[in-house]
């Protein structure tokens, strides 16, 4: 009897156990049914809080912070453009970047501006792209930046981390159409005078608004992630071998009819020759003979034909020559430029039969020479040992 005794109040302890835990939790239920669902798993989140839990505050329309001087940061995400985003397809985290952030609320932010809230975090950019990052190491902007220009792009002006979509063609390896025809606007961010210009261009102008691939963009001739300084030296010397990557490629010059001799005909006259030789031996060095942008020029470049601009036509050439040659003064002096065109029957015939003539003239007249004078000394040799017989 003493055995079922104590075994009846085993059980009922057990049983009411259980009933105060089944209490407890229906008195805390209604209050956590009552909280936003992200303010529930904020009070306890997980050890790497996911992008969800991220989002459940940052995707609120409106959400900022103001700063000590007085500028707004804005600190919503929007949902749709970061599903899109190569990041988040690359299934990276939002704490994989905010690598302080682990739970809410967060540890305090210190930035006195929006510039400065963009020099702090963009250094975070190198855990991944450690290979660009070290390339703008050595680039115009991080040069300005050092030099205390805090405007000087860095990497997150140009990607947005939360929006930037995929720019490599994962079946070419290259840079994909879409990305190529956004790269004009990027830089227009900072460099929109230079932008407008470009866009009003022959290469601008089809690109913009004809989506012509062929032409080139802003980092074809400046680079990407290693940007130098385009006022220097070294980058004006290395001005026709920029050029010529897209101006001697028959696949692309064939389809608008234009001479892929562009280098060829430059390097073998006076100017290029030059060019050429301080671009080979002395890079760094000055000089004062024209490359291609100071007769085509730099971001307004037209087409050739253009009647106000283009320098197929002879007044508009001149115009350009007298920039080096102030005293010409007739449109004849550029009679003789040939529009880097070799000569053919069909491009400048008279030049293409006056130098076959010469081609076939001049070897005949020194071979001749060169035959009378052998001949000559043979038969003075032969004279001068009759001579020595008598």
């Amino acid at each position: 009897m003493k055995w079922f005794s104590n075994r009846f109040k085993l059980v009922f302890l057990i049983v009411g156990v259980i009933l105060l835990f089944v209490a407890a939790a229906a008195l805390a239920s209604p209050a956590d049914a009552a909280k936003p669902s992200h303010l529930v798993s904020q009070s306890a989140p997980p050890d790497k809080p996911s992008n969800a839990y991220c989002l459940s505050c940052h995707s609120r329309s409106g959400m900022t912070k103001t700063l000590p001087n007085g500028e707004v940061l804005s600190l919503y995400i929007d949902p749709n453009l970061f599903d899109h985003s190569i990041h988040n397809q690359q299934n990276m985290d939002c704490v994989d970047c905010h690598t302080n952030i682990s739970t809410f609320p967060h540890p305090d932010f210190k930035a006195n501006s929006l510039r400065d809230v963009t020099l702090q975090l963009y250094g975070t950019c190198k855990n991944c792209h450690a290979s660009e990052f070290n390339q703008t190491l050595n680039s115009v902007h991080q040069k300005a930046l050092d030099a205390g220009n805090s405007n000087a792009a860095v990497c997150t002006d140009c990607h947005n981390p939360h929006q930037q979509t995929r720019l490599i063609d994962p079946q070419t390896g290259k840079l994909s159409q879409d990305a190529r025809l956004e790269v004009p606007q990027t830089c227009a961010r900072c460099h929109s005078t230079i932008y407008n210009t470009y866009k009003s261009s022959v290469h601008g102008a089809a690109l913009t608004q004809y989506g012509n691939l062929d032409v080139p963009t802003c980092i074809d001739c400046h680079g990407v992630h290693n940007i130098q300084d385009p006022n220097s030296a070294q980058f004006r010397n290395a001005i026709p071998q920029l050029c010529a990557k897209c101006h001697t490629d028959p696949r692309i010059m064939n389809k608008y009819g234009i001479s892929t001799q562009v280098l060829n005909t430059y390097v073998s006259d006076f100017h290029g020759t030059t060019v050429t030789l301080f671009e080979q031996v002395s890079p760094n060095t000055p000089t004062n003979k024209p490359v291609c942008t100071d007769c085509h020029g730099v971001h307004d470049i037209s087409n050739v034909n253009n009647p106000a601009t283009g320098i197929a036509i002879k007044q508009n050439l001149l115009v350009k020559c007298q920039r080096c040659h102030p005293n010409v003064t007739t449109a004849n002096f550029t009679d003789a430029w040939m529009d880097h065109y070799v000569a053919s029957p069909q491009k400048f015939a008279l030049v293409y039969y006056v130098n076959l003539f010469y081609k076939f003239f001049i070897p005949l007249v020194i071979g001749g020479m060169l035959v009378f004078v052998v001949t000559d000394f043979i038969r003075r040799m032969a004279e001068a040992r009759k001579g020595a017989r008598h």
